[in-house]
This record gives structure tokens, sequence and C-alpha cells, in this order.
């Protein structure tokens, strides 16, 4: 397994990492997602061990903090042997001090999660969205605290908006406070809307992406195709109206190029779609989820060689839309491509 910096920080992870969305789940979404009790998520986790994978990441809100307590049962005895990346602010309760970061919020829930996994401290806390009702001094406060009193190492956020995690890092370096050194975002063939300008302040900034939902929300799974239904099986019967959106067209534009690209390497369509993320910028970890041994199993073979130069740019093309304003129509003359050359 590759190992790589997180962002800014001397933190080493893999290139892959393990979502545990599927542990303990209950409810429309995470229960479709998966239910696997702390013996099955032992198992998962020792053939994550066993191929390099020690970064496994979860979420307060994950089926009501029931992922947090069967990944700490599924790691009790070993917890040095893995980092753990957890997130929180989303409403987890119906009243006014449910939901958020405020400094009351955002320590209680820590307090509550090393309860859940079994620890002493979180390898790397991330904001699970942005709360526009705390200040950002009033945050970035209260995680130097954590920081210093030893029950966080790193910090980062997920689906933050751009101007608003440049903010947060600028009012960080003004006091001496922790920087976020990761950002946990939804980046896939079918979902490029990252690279438009979260991608360049990551590269700028030295922030890691951790990549969420890498096959798409499922589609790029290899079960669904132009002229196949989804199939029975598929959570995606249950998840779709969470999914982030994609036009049909596009996605069978993509599933082709996939195809055909597996036709020449041998190897799977996932397998394909989350090797072209592990080539792309700012790229730190890509998240893979599993319910079961054999889709991890798969999974594992997205590492260990490369997509060439060729295909590559052939997934590129397939996949690329026209990129919102500002970045077009004046992305595609001489000039303005001069000042905004791509990222490699």
């Amino acid at each position: 397994m590759e190992y790589r910096q997180l962002g800014a920080s001397g933190l080493r992870v893999p290139a892959l990492s393990f979502g545990t969305g599927t542990f303990g789940g209950s409810g429309p979404l995470f229960g479709a997602w998966g239910s696997s009790d702390a013996q099955e998520a032992r198992r998962l986790v020792d053939i994550c061990l066993d191929a390099g994978i020690t970064l496994f990441d979860t979420a307060d809100v994950y089926s009501n903090g029931a992922s947090e307590e069967v990944l700490g049962a599924a790691i009790k005895g070993r917890r040095d042997a893995v980092m753990i990346s957890t997130k929180t602010g989303l409403p987890m309760g119906d009243g006014p001090n449910d939901w958020g970061v405020s400094r009351n919020r955002l320590i209680r829930a820590v307090e509550a999660a090393l309860r859940r996994l079994g620890t002493d401290h979180i390898d790397l806390l991330q904001l699970h969205a942005f709360d526009t009702s705390t200040p950002a001094e009033e945050l970035l406060a209260t995680l130097d605290q954590l920081v210093r009193a030893g029950k966080v190492r790193h910090v980062g956020v997920s689906n933050y908006p751009g101007w608003q995690l440049m903010k947060a890092l600028g009012t960080a370096d003004r006091h001496g406070w922790p920087r976020f050194v990761a950002h946990q975002v939804y980046y896939s063939l079918i979902g490029r809307a990252y690279e438009a300008d979260l991608m360049p302040l990551a590269s700028d900034q030295a922030v890691g992406a951790m990549v969420w939902s890498p096959l798409g929300w499922g589609r790029l799974t290899g079960k669904v195709r132009r002229s196949s239904p989804i199939p029975a099986g598929s959570r995606l019967h249950q998840t779709a109206a969470f999914a982030p959106p994609v036009a049909d067209e596009h996605l069978y534009r993509v599933i082709d190029m996939l195809d055909e690209i597996a036709a020449e390497t041998g190897r799977t369509v996932p397998q394909i779609a989350l090797n072209w993320l592990l080539q792309r910028p700012t790229v730190s970890s890509v998240i893979i989820g599993a319910r079961n041994e054999e889709q991890l199993r798969q999974n594992l073979g997205a590492v260990g060689w490369s997509l060439t130069v060729e295909q590559i740019a052939q997934l590129d093309q397939a996949s690329h839309v026209m990129p919102a304003y500002p970045h077009t129509p004046y992305h595609q003359q001489e000039g303005f491509a001069r000042l905004n050359p791509p990222l490699v």
C-alpha cells in the first residue's frame, strides 16, 4: 500500500482508506448501505490491515453513533495499529445544541465520540459540513483546545465551500491555531466539480483531499450500464434520492469508456475508476466502502498498478463537463488559459 502525506501535516495515510458507514447500519440511508456487526467488522478490519489500510473513517451521524461503536469494538486491542477519522457537525437530535460546531456542541460531540470509539484520542477530526451560525474564531479556538488536550491530533473539514475554508485557514494562521489539513470531498469520474475551486485551493494551501463516494454513489460498480436497469440488489433503489445528481447520458458515456479500458487491462470497472482518482492532484486518500469481504477485496485491486497516460486522457475526455461560471467560457480563451494552467 502506498502512503501519502495528509496535506501539510506529518501524518502519513494510506492511498486507500476504509469508510465504515456500513457498520451497524440502520435507517433508510445507512441501513441500505450495510449493517455489519462487530464480528463482521472485525473481519473487514483484518483484511484492511493485511493490505496496509490503516485509516478508518466514520462519523457520529452514521446510524446515530452505531458506526463509531462497531468500529471501536472491531479495533479493540489494536488501537495503535490504526488511525481513526471521524466527523461531527450534522444534527444528532432535535435540540438547539444538537447540531453545528459551537464550542458547547463540539466539545460534547468529541467526548461522546471518544466514548463510542473506546479510545482516548481521534487522529483526524473533520467538521461534517459548514456551520454558518458559529464564528470561525470560536470554532478554531475550540479545536485548538481539543488538540492541546490531546483528544484530537489533526483537524479537517468536509463538504466546505472554498471561500469558507480559505477564511478558516487565514484565521488559524493569524492566531496560531491548528490548520485544517484535510478536506473530505465528493469526487468521482461522474462528479468532478471538486476540480474547479477546491482542488486549486487544496494545492495552494496544502490541504489533502480525502475522497468520499469515489464510485459515484454506487453507479460505477460495473452493475449499471446503458442497456441494463439498476439491478434488484442495488442500494440505489433506496438511496438514489440522497445521491449527487448525474445526467443519464453522461453516466453512460463514462461507463462505456470504463468498459473499454476494462477490456484492455483486465481490470474491473470500479478498480479503474478508483485508480483514476488515485492519480489526481491533491488526493491524499480515497475512501472505499464494502458491505462484505468480496467487495472489499475487489476494491483493493485498485492499487499496485497505474492507468496509462492515454487511458487517463480517454477517461478525462469522457467525464468532462462544461464547468460553471466563472470557469467558463473564459477557460477556453488562450489568454485565460495562460493565467490558469491546469494542475498536474
